[in-house]
């Protein structure tokens, strides 16, 4: 099993790292690969829908979003962690993740996502749902825990106190552990779930 970590905070000691440091200690407990790959301090710009990457299978763009996008090919789930600005994840993750999505074309059914976010008091919610948005446009199962993947604090190292948003991560990586240990399993013995040819209606035609 291998797990793709990407944080968006700048801060390469912030909440979210703490967050996922939580999460990758019962990986490592389990016997999971994971690499976690630090993106709130790169130049990162947006998608321009150019296109290209219907032509050529990556982003016209070559920097860290294609490299990303190798791994997250060869990886069975994928966790974003972002802080909260505005009510709304960092934009240089959110700029990473549109050009992720969009340029690459391999199938990313099954793989099994998960969204932490952090805040100093509120806006949690409304970021956690907007990263959730991409696993399920994808068909990627979310992995849940016992509440919102939230850990709370402001100044670096200060979600340490948070032992309920602590929990959380650690259960949700356990989750996550199960679903994409089953998934596998239930490709082999049951195969996967039958497809249709895709359908495009649009509101204007």
């Amino acid at each position: 099993m291998k797990v793709l970590m990407l944080n968006g905070s700048p801060r390469t000691s912030g909440n979210i790292a703490l967050a996922l440091h939580e999460m990758e200690k019962v990986f490592e407990k389990n016997g999971v690969e994971y690499e976690t790959i630090l993106l709130g301090k790169m130049d990162i710009r947006g998608c321009m829908a150019c296109e290209t990457c219907r032509k050529t299978g990556k982003c016209v763009f070559d920097d860290i979003v294609n490299e990303i996008a190798m791994k997250f090919e060869e990886a069975d789930g994928l966790v974003i962690g972002s802080p909260v600005y505005y009510g709304s994840a960092n934009g240089t993750l959110m700029s990473a993740l549109q050009r992720l999505f969009y340029s690459t074309h391999f199938d990313k059914s099954l793989k099994v996502g998960a969204s932490v976010v952090s805040a100093r008091r509120s806006g949690c919610t409304a970021t956690f749902d907007e990263l959730n948005k991409f696993f399920t446009l994808s068909n990627m199962p979310v992995a849940t825990s016992q509440y919102w993947n939230n850990i709370y604090g402001w100044e670096p190292g200060e979600g340490d106190v948070d032992d309920e948003g602590k929990q959380v991560m650690r259960v949700l990586a356990r989750n996550m552990v199960f679903l994409m240990k089953s998934i596998a399993l239930g490709k082999k013995e049951i195969g996967l779930p039958e497809e249709e040819d895709r359908v495009w209606t649009n509101f204007t035609r």
